[in-house]
C-alpha cells in the first residue's frame, strides 16, 4: 500500500497532487509543497515500495503506481486533481490520465523520460548498482537508506531497475496512446538535463493534443538542485491558465 500525506483542506482551493520520481519519496517534495501550499491543497504520497510504504511482492510498474493514485483519491474523497509529477512521477501521471481522465484536471511534468528502449533502459540500469553506489557515493547510499527505512534501499533499487527494463521492452506511453490524453499538459525539461533530452520531451509534446512545452534554462535533472521557487511559479501559472492551446508544430 502507498503511504499518503495530506494537510489542512481549504474548500476554496484547487487540489494539487505531487508525485515523486524513481528512488524518491513524498519527503523529497516537501520544498515544493511549502512553496505551493498557500495556493493549493497539496497532496503527496509514497508510491508502493518507496519511502515509508512497504515493498510489494509484485514488480514495480506503472499499473501499480497508477492504482496508488486511484486509491489515494478515493480514500481522500477527491473527484479530480491537478498533478505535478517529477521524473517518473510525470510518467505515472500521464499513464493514470489514460486510464482515468475524469479524475485529472491538468498535468505538469518535470524531467520525465519518454524515450524508453532496451538500450535506454540498460543505460539507466547501469547507474542502479547498489554495490557500486555504496563504494563510490556512500553519502547517496546513506540518503537512500534513510529515505526508505525501514525498507532495504538496495531492494528498492533492484526493483526500480527491473521496472526500467520492462519499460525499455514495452513502453507504456507510445505514439499510439499519447494522443488520447486530451487534458491540458505542460511538459517541462531542463536544458542541462543529462538523463532526459529536450528532443524526447518535444516528441511527447507533439503527440499530446493539448500540451505546452517549457524548457528551463541552466537546469539539470536532480530535484534537489532545481530552483524550487521558479518551478512553483511555472506550475502555478500553468494550473491557473490551463485552457486549450493552439500549437504550431
Amino acid at each position: 500500500m502507498a503511504i499518503a500525506y495530506n494537510w489542512l483542506y481549504n474548500i476554496s482551493m484547487d487540489n494539487l497532487l505531487l508525485l515523486h520520481g524513481a528512488l524518491g519519496s513524498a519527503d523529497t517534495l516537501t520544498p515544493l509543497q511549502q512553496a505551493l501550499e498557500d495556493k493549493y491543497n497539496i497532496h503527496k504520497l509514497d508510491f508502493s515500495g518507496h519511502g515509508k510504504s512497504s515493498i510489494p511482492q509484485e514488480p514495480y510498474s506503472m499499473a501499480l503506481f497508477s492504482n496508488d493514485i486511484l486509491s489515494y483519491l478515493d480514500t481522500q474523497g477527491l473527484d479530480k486533481v491537478h498533478i505535478l509529477g517529477y521524473s517518473m512521477g510525470g510518467y505515472v501521471a500521464l499513464y493514470f490520465a489514460l486510464l482515468h481522465p475524469e479524475r485529472v484536471s491538468s498535468i505538469f511534468t518535470l524531467a520525465t523520460k519518454f524515450a524508453w528502449s532496451p538500450e535506454a533502459a540498460e543505460k539507466e540500469c547501469r547507474m542502479l548498482n547498489p554495490k557500486k553506489i555504496k563504494e563510490k557515493v556512500p553519502q547517496f547510499a546513506k540518503v537512500l537508506a534513510e529515505r526508505h527505512a525501514p525498507n532495504d534501499w538496495k531492494q528498492v533499487m533492484h526493483k526500480t531497475a527491473e521496472m526500467m527494463q520492462q519499460l525499455g521492452a514495452v513502453p507504456e506511453l507510445t505514439a499510439a496512446n499519447l494522443p488520447q490524453i486530451q487534458l491540458p499538459v505542460r511538459l517541462s525539461i531542463g536544458d542541462s538535463d543529462n538523463m532526459v533530452t529536450v528532443e524526447e520531451t518535444l516528441w511527447a509534446y507533439r503527440l499530446l493534443p493539448n500540451a505546452s512545452l517549457l524548457v528551463l534554462p541552466a537546469t539539470r535533472h536532480p530535484l534537489e538542485i532545481i530552483e524550487i521557487n521558479r518551478l512553483a511559479y511555472e506550475a502555478e501559472q500553468f494550473i491557473n491558465n490551463c485552457l486549450p492551446v493552439t500549437k504550431i508544430v
